[in-house]
């Protein structure tokens, strides 16, 4: 099992032990209902977990962290449990005969036929297939009850998403940007706000770490299906930092009732005034919208609140918030990841350009976290090098360590072309 693999399965992990870490159910009513599920586990496929194994879970977490969560390595690593080539196409289509067969029915009956053996192919590598191509058995539910609520302590829950903001005429060109933002569900309070250009990543990470560094650690998060709010980066950062990550469902806008009327608010008390003075850059567009959001948003009484302001709320509760205790650590949670093999030269590319690393990973594949300012390499966790961006004009000029040649070779050597 693979590193990837590994923290995927912490993910999973910490999705159960996260409403008890949070203290927001009761414990024993709780782990009865979670241990009489189903669970689809990555990479085990569908299982049921007691509550002590998951009491365990929360005591390793809460001992070690993240890493804690983690599964340990296989004693089988190596030794191949996979479908063959041949053997999937006619796996998918014998699936597709019987569609209406339940996951575990299907194995069996593949065993049964001899189309596979139990002990090359296991059955978490025939549901993470049929997974994979959608092709497992989904039961249909009703549409979900939806009830107002409201948290009724700070940092309980934070919304967040992303919407479109005004278009800049600079240079003769018109730029777009959006507006990603948090608020938090009992105050109304903003953690944070920001203008980005682009809807990628970057933007996220940028203002969850600002809105994290002042306002303290929610103990959830609630958002969209967006593919940033989806990514390993989000999901690996909120379990490090004890944040359960929650997401709406598919095509429900209306469960983020909250941000999305803060957004509203911003087109309506905002975006007008952009209309009469209209920003010039995007660094003029966010400081004049943080000027606001400090002097107006914050500072203006909230139906919603009893006609008290989103800062009085949160400044009456601060004593509870959980702040960051080290913001330099919130760089190595939010650093990006992706995989790549050395080649033989030491060498591997990333984003167009090439980087060196030491000569000992040449030919390997190895994990990559980075961010604008570094890249390192990780093994099990831990960065364990640096990698530099190769530049041949360096190199050209760099001493090799060459074998020495002894006296006495030299003198065979001359002697030999004096031969010839």
């Amino acid at each position: 099992m693979d590193e990837g693999m590994r923290e995927k399965i912490a993910l999973f992990r910490f999705g159960l032990i996260a409403p008890l870490l949070n203290e927001q159910v009761d414990r024993t009513t709780y782990l009865a209902e979670v241990s009489a599920k189903k669970h689809d586990v990555p990479c085990y496929g569908e299982k049921r977990y007691a509550a002590k194994t998951i009491l365990e879970w929360l005591l390793f977490y809460r001992r070690k962290g993240f890493d804690g969560l983690k599964p340990g390595t296989r004693s089988d690593r190596g030794q191949s449990r996979k479908l063959m080539p041949d053997q999937q196409d006619h796996v998918l289509a014998l699936r597709k005969q019987h569609a209406e067969m339940p996951i575990t029915v299907f194995y069996d009956y593949l065993i049964t036929k001899g189309e596979i053996l139990p002990g090359r192919v296991s059955y978490s590598t025939v549901h993470r297939f049929l997974n994979l191509h959608g092709l497992l058995h989904g039961e249909t539910t009703k549409a979900p009850e939806r009830k107002r609520f409201a948290h009724d302590k700070v940092n309980m829950l934070w919304q967040t998403d992303m919407s479109e903001g005004p278009r800049l005429r600079i240079g003769g060109k018109v730029i777009r940007t959006y507006l990603l933002a948090f608020i938090d569900d009992c105050s109304r309070l903003v953690p944070f706000a920001q203008f980005v250009p682009t809807e990628k990543f970057d933007g996220l990470r940028l203002v969850m770490k600002e809105a994290l560094i002042r306002r303290g650690i929610p103990k959830m998060l609630y958002t969209d299906n967006g593919k940033i709010f989806r990514s390993d980066i989000l999901q690996f950062a909120c379990a490090s930092l004890g944040i359960q990550l929650l997401h709406t469902r598919s095509f429900g806008p209306q469960s983020k009732g909250k941000i999305e009327r803060y957004f509203l608010t911003c087109k309506t008390r905002f975006y007008t005034m952009l209309e009469a003075e209209p920003a010039s850059s995007i660094e003029e567009l966010n400081e004049r919208f943080w000027r606001w959001l400090e002097a107006d948003y914050h500072r203006k009484p909230h139906a919603s609140l009893e006609g008290k302001m989103p800062i009085e709320v949160y400044l009456s509760q601060i004593e509870q918030v959980r702040t960051v205790s080290e913001p330099a650590m919130l760089d190595t949670i939010f650093l990006r990841r992706a995989k790549r093999t050395v080649k033989h030269d030491a060498t591997f590319s990333l984003e167009n350009r090439l980087y060196e690393v030491p000569e000992t990973f040449a030919g390997q594949k190895v994990e990559i976290r980075y961010d604008e300012r570094s890249v390192h390499v990780y093994e099990e966790g831990k960065a364990v090098a640096e990698a530099k961006v190769v530049r041949f004009a360096d190199n050209a000029h760099v001493k090799r360590d060459r074998p020495a040649l002894s006296f006495k070779a030299l003198q065979e050597s001359a002697g030999g072309a004096a031969d010839v």
